[in-house]
């Protein structure tokens, strides 16, 4: 049984995240230990609210040299939701630019259609290879909540984390926009898989497969 650390940095749906986690399969432990983190053999980083907020949340428990040391060390992470953002290397809000991670190039910003919050279920456009959505029909629908993604990533850039191009997987409200990144060790989805039902238990059934 895969052993998996919910990192608690203030901002996430916590306990809905830890027990989907469990429905999956996993063994798993809320905290802001950086050892208890480091040591998991996967690490989840939620996030709800304001891109700036969460940013300033993980800096305070000091998650973002969690996620580094994880990453240096091709220890797999997964994004949900604002935690995929600020993956990102930046996000603008009402006009107040944060920096991000800069794990991934590109900038998150409000979505141009309407209505927002793009809220409710939705379909996606994996790649036939994706290991996330691997087993999913086309029609399988997850939920989302927001009003700001990442649409674009730069043509030219490498994969970072994994080496080979990353797996982009997009979604449509009115917009395309990143619905979530397969990078090597590093996932991340826009939509919440723990408010996704079944389909959210398989996605993470599928990640819990890769630890």
């Amino acid at each position: 049984m895969a052993r998996v650390v919910v990192l608690d940095y203030g901002s996430g749906n916590l306990r809905s995240a830890e027990r989907a986690l469990e429905h999956a399969g996993a063994r798993v432990e809320v905290t802001s230990d950086h050892q208890r983190a480091f040591e998991a053999d996967g690490l989840v980083v939620p996030g709800v609210g304001a891109f700036s907020a969460c940013m300033r949340g993980l800096l305070e428990v000091g998650g973002d040299k969690v996620v580094d040391r994880r990453l240096n060390e091709r220890r797999p992470v997964l994004g949900i939701c604002v935690g995929m953002q600020i993956l990102f290397e930046r996000g603008v809000e009402h006009g107040v630019e944060a920096e991000g991670l800069g794990r991934w190039p590109g900038t998150v910003e409000r979505l141009r259609s309407q209505p927002l919050p793009h809220m409710g279920w939705n379909t996606v456009s994996a790649p036939g290879d994706s290991a996330l959505f691997a087993g999913f029909p086309p029609e399988t629908r997850f939920y989302f909540v927001h009003s700001f993604a990442a649409r674009d990533w730069p043509d030219a850039a490498p994969g970072p984390e994994g080496g080979e191009p990353p797996r982009l997987i997009r979604a449509e409200h009115g917009d395309s926009f990143l619905a979530a990144v397969e990078d090597g060790v590093l996932t991340a989805t826009q939509f919440h898989p723990e408010k996704s039902g079944e389909a959210g238990i398989g996605l993470l059934r599928n990640w819990l497969g890769t630890l």
